[in-house]
């Protein structure tokens, strides 16, 4: 069974993804935002992540910057809602620091587990 991790500051946001990919069989490990989610990376090393790009502390893309750099093939899925800037653009620089699909909140249920098999296949 796959390991996958959801870095979220949003609870709700984090219990719907857990939801829905443990539905699909997957092992889901969470974190409320990146520092916490880089250290159970660490400990855990889940097959996936998932995370968002606005949060405290340490935001998505510092997280993706990080575990890409300690860990290259690491896979990375980041998701946003926005904020103050366009959240496309947070989006497109997500995917080119390293992350292999980037979704805009509401995703698309059936688009997001596509992309999550695919990437574990």
């Amino acid at each position: 069974m796959a390991r996958i991790l959801v870095i979220d500051d949003d609870e709700q946001t984090r219990d719907v993804l857990k939801q829905m990919l443990e539905v699909e069989g997957f092992d889901v490990l969470e974190a409320g935002d990146g520092e916490e989610g880089a250290k159970v990376y660490t400990e855990k090393r889940p097959d996936l992540v998932i995370t968002d790009i606005i949060m405290p502390k340490k935001g998505g893309l510092e997280t993706i910057i990080k575990l890409k750099q300690e860990y290259p093939d690491i896979k990375i899925f980041a998701i946003s809602g926005g904020g103050r800037v366009i959240k496309a653009d947070f989006l497109t620089i997500a995917e080119s620091i390293g992350a292999l699909k980037a979704f805009e909140k509401p995703f698309n249920r059936a688009e997001l587990i596509k992309a999550v098999k695919e990437a574990l296949a």
